[in-house]
């Protein structure tokens, strides 16, 4: 075995999840994660916790979606699974990126309504996502896989604790400040987060982030103003999106267009209510990603990128006692915009980014 997956194993058991002995840990493991899956079994087995695997594949859901007739109903088991964990580790690899991509929209709608308390239950848990580098994630991203493998390993298996601290002085910047405003050439957004709490993510459940690699500070946004571009391509529902162009009014999305597949993000903003206002601020700042991929779990944390997410936000943007503030959705879905040029990030009108230089960088 490559022993660099013997290494994201240890960071994603040891750092990221921070799992003890004794602990209930759901893993959920990709089609072509299993190599990955191993490696979490010895870490697993070595701090003596107690784990349950279970399979995930996107030829599965598919078939299950479209020959679903009627309405769906709540798991219940599956919701009692994460109920009953300390931890999920998800590990992703699947074979086809766009597996899902023919299911109707309508379908896809109502099984995210009803799966919304299984969600709630994994989120509740100290859950961690990552991804084993494989072939099609590498197709993707145009990579042959060895050259893939080198980027990803690059973005996950760096100095965490480092990255913390600098990531340290833009949350203090965010919890004190009451208005953000993002300005591109073809971007003017304003956005309240007063009362709000940023999160660290510094791909540990220790700093409230989920995610490894990660490396981004978000927050949860509102009273929403302006237009946005998102220009950095995306996979959305398994279909590509280009060029979208979002328009504000009091916190909410009032238009909308898209440069290719504008039909699926007309199905992400009717899922519900929630679907037309923000539910997270992200601002990358994970320097060892220096390329788009195609990948969310990326791009969004690459130096230089700003994102959005349209639909719910994290409890853990709000003080405790207030989580009910926090937009409700079937949906998170992220959208990315490049901040390396004639771009600025402002925080009660003061500059904090310039040209994706924070103010304490060269």
């Amino acid at each position: 075995m490559d022993e660099r997956i013997r290494e994201h194993a240890r960071v994603l058991v040891e750092w990221s999840a921070r799992i003890e002995a004794g602990d209930d840990v759901v893993v959920v493991v990709g089609m072509d994660a299993h190599d990955l899956a191993v490696a979490v079994a010895e870490q697993l087995g070595e701090r003596g916790a107690n784990p349950t695997f279970t399979y995930q594949s996107g030829e599965l859901t598919r078939a299950y979606l479209t020959n679903h007739d009627g309405e769906f109903e709540e798991s219940g088991h599956e919701r009692a699974l994460y109920e009953n964990a300390d931890a999920v580790l998800s590990l992703r690899g699947g074979r086809n990126t766009s597996a899902t991509a023919d299911v109707p929209s309508e379908t896809r709608q109502r099984a995210a309504r009803a799966d919304q308390a299984v969600r709630d239950a994994r989120l509740a848990t100290d859950w961690v996502a990552t991804i084993h580098p494989n072939r099609s994630l590498a197709q993707q991203a145009g990579m042959s896989l060895e050259e893939y493998q080198e980027f990803a390993y690059d973005a996950i298996l760096r100095d965490w604790e480092d990255l913390a601290g600098r990531m340290a002085k833009v949350k203090e910047v965010l919890d004190e400040g009451s208005e953000v405003r993002l300005v591109t050439r073809d971007t003017d957004l304003t956005m309240s987060i007063e009362g709000r709490t940023a999160v660290n993510s510094a791909a540990s459940v220790a700093y409230d982030s989920h995610n490894l690699p990660s490396g981004e500070v978000f927050t949860a946004p509102e009273a929403t103003e302006g237009e946005v571009l998102f220009d950095v391509p995306m996979t959305l529902q398994g279909k590509p999106v280009r060029d979208v162009r979002l328009t504000f009014e009091d916190g909410e999305v009032v238009d909308y267009s898209a440069a290719q597949n504008e039909s699926v993000l007309t199905e992400i903003l009717e899922t519900d209510d929630g679907a037309r206002r923000l539910g997270e601020l992200g601002i990358g700042m994970n320097r060892g990603i220096d390329r788009f991929t195609d990948n969310i779990l990326f791009d969004e944390k690459m130096g230089d990128t700003v994102h959005l997410a349209l639909g719910r936000s994290y409890d853990s943007n709000f003080p405790e006692g207030r989580e009910d503030e926090a937009n409700e959705s079937a949906v998170h879905v992220d959208m990315l915009t490049d901040v390396s040029e004639d771009s600025r990030i402002e925080v009660d009108g003061e500059v904090v980014q310039r040209d994706g230089a924070f103010w304490f960088e060269e």
